[in-house]
């Protein structure tokens, strides 16, 4: 058997074509290092199936190629997060306001949602509704008879529920109510104070005897009152007998104030 010896000199330039070799012919031993580009290789050749596993680590990655619709739900744990997400945060530097968000897991079921504080208040209350009025000017005081007293002077009111001497919240819970009155004048006699619950139901009776001497007299009447949330309401009522008309005293020598109980 004679052997031909073609050496590469003798073979023109690209007269071996792809037809020319064999399948599986060349393999791994005949290239050379970075022989095989990206050029030579055509779209979607490399697949994943292609790839070792632990072949692409944290040096293959380039800034902003992660995004979040490749980490899966739960990926990130509080383990990830470093410690100054939080204490490495700017501090509001104001007063917490309505307007403010916050992150709270719905239900304790893992589900993330925003709001706003001013839900806070839903959840934790405060003393409101609450109000505080004074006398404006004297009012008379006839004797022997049952005065309602109509404190004009709104010092605040939060919800907008006192009004021509009347407390109305709209909002159920136990509120303390407390006011009184003071006479301009007096001789003897009784001097009461009290808190009238829907026109009929009094509450905390507080009465003063008076002597001959002449001197004022004064009573306070404070109760705590259950409102039903929709038309309760509380008015402060007087009472003298000193045998003639007396005036209470203006400003806060007369006055009538409530707010709501918290927790109870």
């Amino acid at each position: 058997m004679t052997i031909i010896t073609v050496k590469t000199g003798g073979i023109a330039a690209d007269a071996v074509t792809d037809a020319k070799i064999a399948d599986d012919v060349v393999g791994t031993e005949h290239l050379t290092a970075n022989e095989v580009d990206t050029a030579a290789l055509k779209a979607d050749a490399v697949t994943g199936a292609k790839i070792a596993d632990d072949a692409i680590n944290s040096e293959h990655y380039t800034d902003g190629s992660v995004d979040t619709a490749h980490i899966a739900d739960g990926q990130v744990t509080i383990g990830k997060l470093a410690t100054a997400v939080l204490t490495g945060a700017t501090d509001i530097g104001a007063a917490i306001a309505d307007a403010d968000l916050l992150l709270v897991d719905d239900g304790a079921g893992g589900t993330l949602r925003k709001t706003a504080a001013s839900r806070l208040k839903t959840y934790i209350t405060d003393n409101t509704p609450a109000f505080q009025a004074e006398r404006n000017g004297t009012q008379a005081i006839a004797n022997n008879t049952e005065t309602k007293i109509v404190c004009n002077n709104e010092i605040f009111d939060t919800d907008n529920a006192f009004a021509s001497g009347r407390f109305t919240p709209q909002t159920a819970g136990k509120y303390l109510i407390n006011g009184g009155f003071r006479l301009s004048s007096y001789t003897a006699g009784r001097a009461v104070s009290w808190i009238r619950k829907n026109g009929n139901e009094d509450h905390a009776v507080n009465e003063h005897y008076g002597d001959s001497s002449g001197s004022t007299q004064s009573a306070l009447s404070t109760a705590i009152i259950p409102f039903n949330g929709s038309d309760d309401y509380v008015e402060l009522y007087c009472f003298q007998n000193s045998g003639s008309s007396k005036n209470v005293q203006e400003d806060r020598a007369t006055f009538f104030g409530g707010f709501k109980l918290i927790g109870v």
